[in-house]
């Protein structure tokens, strides 16, 4: 017997039944039955439904004699199914990459229940993928399994049959099944939740919904909108059949009118001949399901609920002007006052520009508002530090402020104290271009420190890339660099990209990335603690793996089977999964066990000195880890496609820093064998350091500070060889010690401090 039986139904699909077919065969849990059932379309679903059985036996076809519509569709398939679990998938729909193999996990955790809830991403012909809002439901926090009444926000997700696993037997014993006709996910979805003695939660996307594009007119489905009234009567006799579900008729009450409402207002649902009909039914359903002294419909909602009630298109309309024209006069007077408000910032930054630049003043951001870090963050504490003269101030959002330091000023974007800071401090200091606002003044000093050693290409070499340049602005682009006084670099490689990719009239100072400094004055007792803070088990090997962002994959997702990967690893190792803000959402559904999502930590750095082994695929991240000579795994399993896409400067292939693996087998072969830290592994990351790390010794920040603010040119601190620099070792490869108090100065417990203080997740700050 199977533990799933997936049951598509296709009908006049055939453009898209291909790529869901395969999206459950390809699962990389292979437990399964698909059970694709031919509902007479009049196209090729038979024939591709028949294609896919002659060549794998997990398919079972089915062809009915007759068009039966979705539901009992559907229904011939569950009489022929035999797996533990039923999951229902649309013909035009797909299954997300290794979803079966989450569903099945998150069952076996709360001990098989009667169904299981997952998310669902909405796919529009555009290309846009779009998460359902009403994920916050699916949360895995609290009692699990639990019934309908523990968590009754569960109403709120989308009533569809296809975002859910439903054990078999327990669907057999209810004796449930679909109806005929239009929308039969209504009278099923709500019978079976409220039936259900466990249900159990899985937040994460397993299905994405395809949303085909329609012609701007009705066609026959407006008239087969009808059958709405047929299901909401079918579900409330149900409820009257069960009086113990009596209580449950407000909360579906409320849910048939704004169901009926969305159906009447939505552009294209009805025609101009169906919507008075559709009017007169919502009416009448109105009266003879309302529930006289229920709870009162939420103050939103009150159109929706009149519009229904009054059976009136007309006289909803008349309140829908009415309640626009107010909202539009609000919404007038805050436009106004938005508007007040910006032309007298630009007035006061207008007059800031005609005072005298403060030469003590010091203003620094990081990816553009967000928090304390990365080169910026680096150099304001070497400000603080060699010229202590200078007073610094951070531009970052409001909910990133508890991650600046005390003795920092702090500053609002776009306020009369940030625009005064810009317009009067000497020294401008970020990774990523300022406000295009900013007039840069002849006396301000403005300092680009970038984010680290280029891998793909940037700035004017996107032209060559339009799938990753999206809409970048190249004059803007240009314009931003002529304001640059100083750029800085980690390498020769760096210098001759910045200096190709955004050419101006600025000076590089090949001095190093500052953020790098930490590796070099981080303990091991800093390092103990780290791993202590992230839930890493003494005695594990902690492997970092951060993957890059494509620009071609939407959306975007490990090309690793992390759970298979770790398994086949073994208890000693541990994963810390990174992502960054554009990748989407996290690699793991929740941190748990041996797999830990760390994209929401705020420092970088950190997680490279608490990790063991870095595992990436094309992130630079790899040029700054190779700074602590540690060993690093390259899986390049996309190679052709992420260069042709992005282009990179260097072939990882000729000059990796370590083993590289072609596929998921080959990676999980140079772990089991030792691969990953042999003497060849060591080799490739010494010449690899060699090259990309060459002023990386703890001092690159000083020598900036000296260099740009004191005015330094001669008797910078010298450059400590490679041979002499002695970074901190990973956990893997220094004796546990004891935890004690370390400076309150030392930026790793700095940044220990700040993450511990919030109490809230942080997000995605480095630029890998």
């Amino acid at each position: 017997m199977p533990r799933f039986s997936v049951i598509v139904p296709a009908y006049k699909v055939q453009a898209y039944l291909h790529a869901c077919l395969s999206s459950v065969l390809e699962q990389s849990f292979t437990d399964l039955e698909l059970i694709a059932v031919d509902d007479c379309s009049p196209d090729a679903c038979g024939t591709i439904i028949d294609e896919f059985a002659a060549r794998d036996p997990r398919v079972r076809p089915v062809h009915l004699n007759e068009n039966m519509g979705l539901g009992r569709a559907r229904n011939a398939g569950m009489e022929r199914a035999t797996g533990d679990y039923l999951i229902f998938l649309d013909g035009d729909d797909e299954l997300t990459p290794h979803a079966l193999r989450a569903i099945a996990g998150r069952l076996a955790a709360t001990e098989d229940p009667d169904v299981l809830v997952y998310d669902h991403a909405r796919t529009f012909w555009s290309g846009e993928t779009v998460r359902d809002v009403r994920a916050t439901q699916l949360t895995e926090q609290g009692k699990q399994p639990f019934r309908l009444d523990d968590r009754p926000g569960l109403l709120k997700i989308r009533t569809v049959g296809w975002n859910k696993a439903y054990r078999r037997e327990f669907i057999k014993r209810e004796g449930f099944t679909f109806p005929s006709g239009h929308y039969p996910d209504t009278a099923w979805t709500y019978p079976v939740l409220m039936a259900s003695e466990t249900i159990a939660t899985l937040d994460r996307v397993c299905v994405h919904n395809r949303q085909r594009r329609q012609g701007s007119m009705p066609g026959a489905e407006s008239r087969a909108r009808l059958d709405i009234f047929y299901q909401y009567d079918r579900l409330f006799t149900h409820l009257d059949d069960h009086p113990e579900l009596a209580h449950w008729r407000p909360a579906l009450f409320r849910r048939m009118v704004g169901h009926l409402s969305a159906v009447s207002r939505g552009p294209g649902r009805l025609s101009h001949d169906d919507r008075p009909e559709f009017l007169i039914k919502s009416r009448a359903h109105y009266g003879r399901y309302h529930v006289p002294g229920g709870v009162p419909a939420p103050s939103r909602e009150w159109l929706r609920h009149l519009l229904v009630r009054l059976g009136s298109h007309h006289a909803y309309r008349t309140l829908w002007v009415a309640d626009r024209v107010r909202r539009g006069t609000a919404a007038l007077g805050t436009a106004l006052f938005r508007g007040v408000r910006t032309a007298t910032l630009r007035l006061h930054y207008r007059v800031q520009r005609l005072l005298p630049v403060r030469a003590d003043r010091a203003v620094f951001s990081s990816h553009g508002g967000r928090e304390y870090g990365c080169n910026p963050g680096a150099l304001e504490d070497a400000f603080r530090t060699h010229a202590p003269g200078i007073r610094t101030a951070w531009i970052a959002a409001p909910e990133h402020h508890h991650t600046v330091p005390t003795s920092t000023r702090k500053l609002r974007p776009d306020t009369a104290a940030y625009w005064t800071a810009l317009a009067r401090s000497r020294y401008l200091v970020g990774n990523v271009p300022f406000d295009r606002r900013l007039v840069k003044r002849r006396r301000q000093i403005m300092v680009q420190t970038q984010h680290g050693t280029p891998l793909t290409h940037m700035g004017l070499d996107l032209r060559e890339h339009p799938a990753a340049a999206h809409d970048t602005d190249f004059a803007e682009l240009l314009r931003g660099a002529d304001q640059w006084d100083y750029c800085l670099s980690g390498n020769r490689h760096s210098t001759l990209v910045w200096e190709r990719a955004f050419p101006s009239d600025y000076t590089t100072l090949e001095f190093g990335n500052p953020r790098n400094d930490v590796f070099q004055r981080a303990t091991s007792v800093d390092v103990a603690r780290l791993r202590e803070t992230l839930g890493i088990p003494e005695g594990k090997i902690a492997v970092l793996y951060a993957p890059a962002h494509r620009a071609y994959r939407r959306p975007q997702r490990s090309t690793l089977d992390l759970e298979r990967v770790l398994r086949r690893l073994g208890p000693r190792f541990v994963l810390l999964t990174r992502t960054r803000p554009t990748y989407g959402p996290p690699l793991t559904p929740q941190s748990a066990g041996r797999l830990i999502d760390v994209s929401e930590h705020p420092s970088i750095e950190t997680l490279c000195l608490a990790s063991d082994v870095l595992l990436t695929d094309y992130s630079s991240l790899m040029f700054d880890y190779a700074g602590l000579d540690r060993p690093i795994v390259i899986h390049a399993a996309d190679r052709e496609t992420y260069e042709a896409a992005h282009g990179t400067y260097i072939d990882l292939h000729t000059f990796p820093p370590g083993a590289i693996a072609r596929n998921e087998d080959e990676l999980i072969d140079i772990f089991a064998t030792g691969h990953w830290q042999g003497s060849r592994s060591a080799q490739l990351r010494a010449a690899f350091r060699e090259r990309f790390c060459p002023y990386d010794d703890g001092r690159a920040a000083e020598r900036v500070v000296r260099h740009v603010v004191l005015g330094e040119t001669a008797g910078l601190p010298t450059v400590v060889p490679l041979d002499e620099r002695h970074p901190v070792p990973s956990a893997a490869d220094s004796p546990p010690r004891p935890l004690g108090s370390s400076s309150t100065e030392d930026p790793v417990t700095l940044l220990l401090a700040s993450a511990s203080s919030s109490g809230v997740p942080f997000p995605t700050v480095d630029g890998f």
